[in-house]
């Protein structure tokens, strides 16, 4: 298994990056943040900023890390969370197992809430919202 990066990006009015998807082997939609698993080569960093411009369409010029944290027991893999402000938007570019991605942009509190009520699949993005306080 390969590390991963996660990342909480916040616009100048405080909205984060919020992505959602349809996982029906889980019975429905969730939310997540952008984020994936390392390419080859590629540093903790260098992965969340291509997941953020490839899934969220975003660039950031202010990088804060929050920890890595062991993904699984079984697994030495481990996920890179990450804060990203001084945002520029473009348009996503999804692979085509990223098609059904929907962005939207939450205030943080609503994020927290969604996250508080299990509306997260996985668990690195509500761990990461609530590092970002």
């Amino acid at each position: 298994m390969r590390d991963a990066s996660v990342v909480v990006a916040r616009d100048a009015d405080g909205l984060v990056a919020l992505l959602s998807a349809d996982f029906p082997a889980h019975g429905g939609e969730y939310l997540f943040l952008p984020g994936g698993r390392f390419e080859r080569g590629e540093s903790p960093l260098d992965c969340a900023r291509r997941e953020l411009r490839e899934e969220a369409g975003v660039t950031a010029t202010s990088w804060r890390e929050l920890g890595a944290y062991a993904i699984t027991l079984g697994s030495a893999a481990r996920v890179h969370l990450f804060e990203a402000s001084g945002l520029t938007v473009g348009p996503q570019q999804l692979t085509a197992g990223e098609v059904d991605f929907k962005l939207m942009w939450w205030p943080m509190e609503i994020a927290l809430n969604a996250a508080r009520t299990g509306r997260f699949l996985l668990p690195a993005g509500p761990l990461a919202l609530f590092l970002v306080l």
